[in-house]
């Protein structure tokens, strides 16, 4: 029987008393994760900010390894040969639980290096679109305008991380022919438990993708992640894809009504220096990156 809200179980398996920010939405990705896969699983996780909430609290009631910012692909590589080599991988979950940082940065090479050998394990990335927990720098997957703490907000003044060209980092894995690369959203917690479901059968490696809004560096109450989160998706500033191995898109909620990316740019004080102009040009490369997706999706 598939997994849903109602058939998920109630067993915590991060520990209680965390140190994060209220309204944290990676940790709540953690958690949700976690439910899906059980007590059978090892956890790594690249330092960053579900490191920092977790290890003063015990971090999760099940084997976990902090990795450093590089290497937690190879570490993940090395469990999955070291359990195969003792003969106990069989019922075993592996998962790496890391940022934008740890993903699409510093930890990009040893990733794409284990995705490439074909270790089964399954990657999430929670993108809170820089690098939080050090002081909110720009990191890979920044957009376009936002204020970071190394990038000015004089939009005519130095160089900015664009929508066009930040790092899509499914799109990258899918081309790594991996079996299953997909987004994911906290707003829609049975379409992130159905893709986590399917991409611990997988034999080989899966990787997902899941906007993690920060309500401390991107500047909105703390009770408003999850409708943050659902904003994203409805204005296609975080499109819900998955890709099996490399060639098969499906675009997810292909006929919502699209909204406008002012309403989502608006609730956060990281956009609030945009002009017109520079709001137009985000409306413009989120449309675009839509309509690549449908291609891509043989929709239309």
């Amino acid at each position: 029987m598939p997994i849903s809200i109602k058939t998920l179980t109630n067993e915590e398996l991060m520990a209680p008393g965390r140190t994060g920010c209220p309204g944290c939405a990676a940790m709540l990705v953690a958690r949700l994760a976690l439910k899906v896969l059980g007590r059978q699983t090892i956890m790594v996780s690249a330092t960053g900010c579900v490191i920092s909430n977790i290890t003063h609290a015990g971090g999760p009631s099940i084997p976990f390894i902090h990795s450093l910012l590089p290497g937690s692909g190879s570490l993940i590589s090395g469990i999955d040969a070291g359990l195969k080599a003792l003969g106990k991988r069989n019922g075993i979950n592996l998962m790496v639980l890391a940022g934008d940082g740890g993903t699409a940065d510093i930890g990009f090479q040893a990733l794409s290096g284990a995705v490439e050998r074909g270790h089964k394990f399954l990657y999430i990335c929670y993108d809170n679109e820089g690098y939080m927990n050090t002081g909110g720098q720009r990191s890979g997957t920044t957009p376009y305008g936002s204020s970071t703490s190394t990038t000015p907000t004089n939009m005519s003044v130095g160089k900015h991380s664009s929508v066009k060209n930040r790092k899509n980092m499914v799109l990258i894995m899918a081309a790594h022919h991996i079996p299953f690369a997909a987004t994911a959203s906290i707003a829609y917690p049975q379409d992130m438990l159905r893709k986590i479901e399917k991409a611990v059968q997988i034999e080989g490696p899966s990787y997902i993708h899941v906007l993690a809004p920060c309500n401390y560096r991107w500047g909105f109450p703390e009770d408003q992640s999850i409708n943050l989160a659902k904003l994203a998706v409805e204005t296609r500033i975080a499109p819900l894809v998955e890709v099996e191995h490399g060639r098969k898109y499906t675009l997810q909620m292909s006929n919502r009504l699209k909204r406008p990316v002012q309403e989502y740019l608006s609730t956060q004080k990281r956009y609030r220096h945009l002009s017109d102009e520079n709001i137009a040009e985000i409306q413009q490369a989120v449309d675009e990156n839509w309509e690549y997706l449908e291609q891509l999706a043989n929709i239309g």
